[in-house]
């Protein structure tokens, strides 16, 4: 399975959402980031990380169409692949995207947020399931409410939300956050039931 964490600007959490969903998917089968980011954060974070739940998930950086497709002759049939998408650059985020079973889109709630929301649905074929995460979300508020309800009635599914408090970007400097890590096991079995649904 190929889940692709989309998003076209940095900062709303992609990184931190592909390596969250890694980890809570590594107990039972064979994981891969392909970070195709050329910052390569999540390459970072696994790689230099503390947190044993990160030891046996493989990275590969791959910040190129073309260091992606050499990735993907590598992989087996049964291994989870989570790519970790470049900001700011549309046409490899379609690549990317195309290649996908599911695509998880992370999200901030506010007013500049939902067209780069809408900027990535329009990228995903009709045949690819995707949802949102909103993270670092303030979710005793009305923005907050009014941004999940907006984007019901617009029949996009929100997968999960990761409340503000829940410090989880500490990356390779502290443990991976148990709160951080219940609230995406709840994205995981959205994807999966996303997944099984194609």
């Amino acid at each position: 399975m190929i889940v692709v964490v989309a998003a076209v600007k940095g900062g709303v959490g992609k990184t931190t959402s592909s390596v969250y969903l890694a980890a809570v998917a590594s107990g039972r089968r064979t994981v891969t980031i392909v970070d195709a980011d050329p910052q390569a954060s999540a390459a970072e974070w696994v790689e230099q990380s503390v947190d044993e739940r990160l030891k046996a998930i493989k990275v590969v950086e791959a910040p190129t169409e073309r260091l992606v497709a050499k990735a993907f002759e590598r992989m087996g049939d049964d291994e989870l692949v989570v790519i970790d998408t470049p900001p700011a650059n549309e046409r490899f985020l379609s690549r990317l995207v195309e290649r996908g079973d599911v695509v998880v889109i992370p999200t901030r709630v506010g007013g500049i947020e939902a067209p780069r929301v809408e900027t990535v649905l329009n990228l995903v074929p009709d045949r690819i399931p995707a949802g949102l995460v909103i993270c670092s979300a303030r979710t005793f508020t009305r923005d907050y409410h009014e941004t999940v309800a907006a984007w019901s009635e617009a029949k996009v599914p929100v997968w999960g939300t990761v409340p503000e408090r829940v410090a989880i970007a500490a990356g390779p400097t502290g443990p991976l956050n148990e709160e951080g890590l219940e609230a995406y096991r709840k994205v995981w079995r959205r994807v999966q039931t996303a997944a099984r649904s194609r």
